[in-house]
């Protein structure tokens, strides 16, 4: 297992989107993306600051505030990079639910879609990785007793479905591609992060794996669900279920420290710790080309703030 020990260190994060990189910073959330006729198209947000409320700062708690605004972030920023590639008419291709919100709505219709789309995420994510294992386990109840070894299968099948799930998408031509940006924007990072200037050459020769990721997140997730479902009772499927849902923002709290303590730590725990998520990113990267790097450079520089190396966000 490689050492990952940044000579400038930051929290930088960014997500890998359709021909193009989104990178958010302390202020500023940009997104590059390489439009059909090779030009950069850079798209710069300044983030609207909220009042400063000490308890969304809070361990845990900034963790789940830092998760739905990703989300909110990473919706808009694929649906964005996406409107570059719609062939055809703009009406054309709007379906009739969609042409009835605008009718109805106006402008707000892009809000509305906007929690649709992250409404269906989650409740995907929800029953492919909670209700599926969980209730495919249950069956077992009759012949196994301990709830901590029902918990312990039941979290093996999480991690084998997301896996799998992870392998199947990854053989679409469309996600190879989104996979080599996920590569780009790692490598522009991790070049960053080694103290030389952030070029392409440079950028080239360094890992598509970094501590920060997503997927390590996830992992840090399907881990820590694990530990703290073990403790809920199979007696009652539905129930088990809801108190899942109810500890839900916990869990995602707690998977949010870990992944700022991997972006921070070298200690052997925490890369140990770490392992699963970096290997499940050799699925989830690919190595780019030199075009994909330079998107990624351009969006990590339109946000870079030098004066504050723990300037942005997960």
């Amino acid at each position: 297992m490689s050492e990952y020990k940044p000579v400038k260190p930051n929290s930088i994060g960014g997500q890998a989107l359709i021909e193009g990189v989104m990178m958010r910073g302390k202020d500023k959330i940009s997104i590059a993306v390489r439009k059909p006729d090779g030009e950069i198209e850079v798209k710069i947000d300044e983030i609207k600051k909220g009042k400063n409320n000490g308890f969304l700062k809070l361990p845990i708690i900034r963790g789940v505030v830092a998760l739905i605004s990703s989300m909110i972030v990473g919706v808009k920023a694929l649906t964005y990079s996406a409107e570059f590639f719609v062939e055809g008419d703009e009406e054309a291709e709007k379906g009739k639910f969609e042409t009835w919100l605008y009718s109805k709505f106006g402008k707000k219709a892009d809000d509305i879609i906007l929690a649709f789309s992250i409404l269906f995420a989650f409740v995907f994510a929800m029953l492919l990785f909670g209700a599926v294992p969980t209730a495919i386990v249950s069956f077992l109840r009759k012949v196994i007793e301990s709830n901590m070894l029902l918990s312990a299968i039941e979290g093996i099948m999480k991690i084998v479905i997301f896996v799998v799930y992870i392998l199947v998408i990854s053989q679409m031509k469309d996600i190879k591609r989104v996979f080599q940006y996920h590569g780009a924007e790692h490598k522009t990072i991790h070049c960053y992060e080694s103290g030389k200037d952030v070029t392409v050459e440079n950028a080239r020769g360094f890992s598509t794996l970094h501590p920060r990721c997503g997927t390590s997140f996830i992992f840090f997730v399907l881990m820590i669900s694990i530990i703290i479902f073990t403790f809920i009772s199979w007696e009652n499927v539905v129930t088990r279920l809801l108190t899942k849902l109810i500890l839900f923002p916990i869990v995602a709290g707690l998977s949010f420290e870990m992944i700022r303590l991997a972006g921070r730590s070298n200690h052997p725990i925490v890369r140990a710790l770490s392992y699963p998520g970096l290997m499940m990113q050799k699925i989830t990267t690919n190595e780019p080309d030199d075009k994909q790097l330079e998107v990624a450079i351009v969006a990590f520089k339109s946000v870079l703030d030098e004066s504050d190396p723990d300037s942005a966000c997960f």
